[in-house]
């Protein structure tokens, strides 16, 4: 049976609810042979989606007995929320039972297919529903975090002044994808990757419901494929149904007749995707983005492509990849290439910009540059040592030549006595002392002889020469 609350494609589905259930607007669609045909030809994830609090799993914290958003749920007092998670860990879910259980007008609203005119539409029809029946309307915005500024703000005065409560679902952090002025006359509640029990819970019940799961045909999951599968979803309710579907579908044909035991071997196959063997959050997450650094680090454009494309097929959020492109230039290649960091913002603020698939290329783009620039560690090393010596050395006083005095009183005490300024000296270059004393002749940053940093290093050593016999100590006077 196809979900209630399921949209029309392509636009916000308007229903009405009433007596605690919405109800579809207009003529039943899903009835009779029409719903039948929809429902084969839902996926095991869709059909299986709950329709009331009882047939919800995990999440607990928000939904169990007696906890805040239950009660909101229950007692159709819901206001402004963001349901912020994961792929696969209920948030849509929470929208069907919400639209189930909810006395107010449901609108079922996509930020992937809708735009500000159908916001404003939306808006419209809700305030003459408040107005002509005293009638709420609760819109749910999938993927919230797809809307840009203008559209977010277009709810703005309409939340506020209570014309329709807004929930937004997101998997994106709602602090850097909702504006704040929204953000802050909305709720967050965060939602969790399901543990292996529940999982496994969910699992179960497809398996033994007739009418939209998989029971009625002889399926056992064997003990040791039901363990693979809740640990292989890594906490992804839909990963776990939509493999436990083909794995079914695999297993029934070799299955000679009788019952049919779906075994590891037909969930390893059916899961190959995200057995790509990637887990967001576990080892191999970590051991592809070594793979991906060491590529970069060891000038292989090849490498660097392979694994970067890895870990976006698998699922890595490419904002993820973009931040630690952002980081790989300045700590591998530095100032032999100043150009790199440009490149590995610029790639970050295009994915950010277009999203996937499309920023995919930037990514790929900025991850050929940094296999292909000079490299250079010398910043990473320099700052590293500087760093130790600021923690050591956190009271010692600057310099009395360096510091302002913008007070006659701070003249007094010799604020900036000897200072020279570096535009009236001979190249520009005073040759001034501006460590503290105690760290002496420290020299952190040693730059080589690659790339930018040979011009670099061709300066400093002019400039030591400069300094040779002029630097004044601290609090000497100038000459």
């Amino acid at each position: 049976m196809t979900p209630r609350g399921r949209p029309a494609a392509g636009a916000a589905a308007r229903r009405p609810g009433g007596g605690g259930r919405a109800r579809p607007a207009g003529p039943d669609l899903f009835a009779g042979e029409r719903a039948e045909r929809l429902r084969k030809a839902a996926p095991l994830a869709d059909r299986m989606r709950p329709e009331s609090l009882e047939e919800f799993v995990g999440q607990e914290h928000l939904v169990g007995e007696g906890r805040v958003l239950r009660r909101m749920i229950e007692s159709d007092t819901l206001e402004s929320l963001v349901l912020w998670g994961p792929p696969g860990t209920g948030k849509t879910s929470l929208a069907h039972v919400i639209a189930n259980e909810t006395g107010a007008e449901f609108v079922w609203f996509s930020a992937v297919t809708s735009g500000i005119r159908d916001v404003k539409d939306e808006v419209e029809r809700a305030r003459e529903r408040l107005e002509a029946a005293g009638r709420r309307t609760v819109l749910f915005c999938d993927e919230i975090h797809r809307f840009n500024k203008a559209q977010q703000d277009a709810f703005l005065p309409h939340v506020e002044k209570g014309i329709l409560t807004l929930i937004g679902a997101t998997t994106e952090n709602p602090s850097f994808e909702v504006i704040s002025a929204l953000l802050s006359r909305m709720r967050v509640f965060v939602l969790h990757p399901l543990t292996e029990e529940e999982v496994g819970r969910v699992a179960d019940r497809a398996l033994a419901d007739p009418v939209r799961g998989l029971g009625g045909r002889g399926l056992e999951l064997a003990a040791d494929g039901r363990a693979f599968l809740t640990r292989a979803a890594a906490g992804d309710a839909r990963t776990a149904l939509n493999a436990l579907e083909v794995a079914a579908r695999l297993a029934a044909t070799g299955a000679a007749g009788g019952g049919v035991l779906i075994e590891r071997r037909h969930l390893e196959e059916a899961i190959q995707r995200r057995a790509f063997l990637y887990d967001k959050a576990g080892e191999e997450h970590f051991n592809a983005i070594s793979a991906l650094h060491k590529s970069l680090r060891g000038s292989d454009p090849d490498g660097a492509l392979y694994w970067l494309a890895r870990m976006l097929e698998a699922g890595e959020d490419p904002l993820y990849v973009a931040r630690r492109l952002v980081r790989f230039a300045s700590e591998d290649v530095g100032m032999a290439d100043p150009g790199a960091l440009a490149v590995a913002v610029a790639a970050r603020d295009a994915v950010h910009f277009i999203g996937q698939p499309e920023g995919e290329l930037a990514l790929a783009q900025a991850a050929v540059y940094l296999a292909t620039a000079p490299k250079s560690n010398a910043l990473y090393v320099a700052y590293g040592k500087a760093r130790r010596d600021a923690e050591a050395t956190p009271t010692e006083p600057v310099p009395l030549h360096i510091r302002n005095a913008p007070t006659p009183l701070m003249s007094e005490l010799g604020y900036g006595s000897g200072y020279r300024y570096d535009h009236d000296e001979p190249e520009a270059f005073s040759g001034q002392r501006y460590l503290p004393d105690a760290l002496g002749d420290a020299r952190y940053y040693q730059p080589t002889d690659r790339g930018m940093e040979a011009e670099i290093a061709r300066r400093l050593e002019r400039w030591r020469e400069l300094r040779e016999g002029r630097t004044p100590r601290s609090g000497e006077p100038s000459e």
